[in-house]
């Protein structure tokens, strides 16, 4: 399976009666500890400062990377807990919530483009837990596709860029954003949808 391929809410997989500490949790927890050093990185000396800059986009690279393999790990080793079903989207939308708001902070990104991202991402995590109980959503591949090009604007944001590499990443970011949009439309269509066909 490629990592653009759909696949099932991981919040409905099944729990194992493995320990806690494994290693795809402790992925989750790694990820959730690197975004205050993330944070402390981007805005050293007011977040002008070139070297901590590419140190932050280091760190966030890192962070993504254990995103796209604890899942993965948990699944085909049977290490899914009740733990990491909860600790895997807060540790998403941490780093991802962080990485947003303080490059609007430092005027990297306009302030309507995270607020749009971080209003979809909790609204879709909401609606991921109203239908939990009926069913779970796959998730799709415009879904995927908006995951890595967010991740890859915000990596090129972080980084000190300036003229048509600047521009490159800010043209992926509202592509991203467009995405964004679509991929939170149609999961509340069959969010809604689900929830409706199971009650009826």
């Amino acid at each position: 399976m490629t990592h653009l391929e759909p696949r099932a809410d991981p919040l409905g997989d099944p729990v194992t009666t493995v320990s806690v500490w494994n290693i795809a949790n402790a992925l989750t927890v790694l990820r959730l500890l690197l975004v205050p050093f993330f944070a402390l990185a981007l805005f050293q000396q007011g977040g002008n400062a070139t070297g901590w800059r590419v140190v932050a986009c280091v760190i966030f690279a890192i962070a993504s990377l254990t995103d796209l393999i604890d899942g993965d790990l948990a699944r085909k080793r049977g290490l899914i807990t009740e733990f990491g079903k909860l600790a895997d989207p807060i540790a998403d939308k941490a780093l991802i919530g962080t990485a947003l708001v303080g490059l609007s902070m430092l005027s990297d990104l306009a302030w309507w483009v995270t607020i749009v991202i971080l209003i979809r991402e909790i609204g879709v995590t909401l609606l991921r837990f109203w239908v939990i109980r009926h069913g779970v959503i796959p998730a799709s591949r415009g879904g995927k596709v908006k995951t890595m090009l967010q991740a890859w604007a915000i990596g090129l944001l972080v980084l000190p860029l300036t003229g048509l590499w600047h521009a490159a990443a800010t043209t992926v970011m509202m592509i991203a954003v467009v995405l964004t949009l679509v991929t939170g439309a149609d999961y509340i269509a069959r969010a809604f949808t689900l929830r409706r066909d199971a009650t009826t």
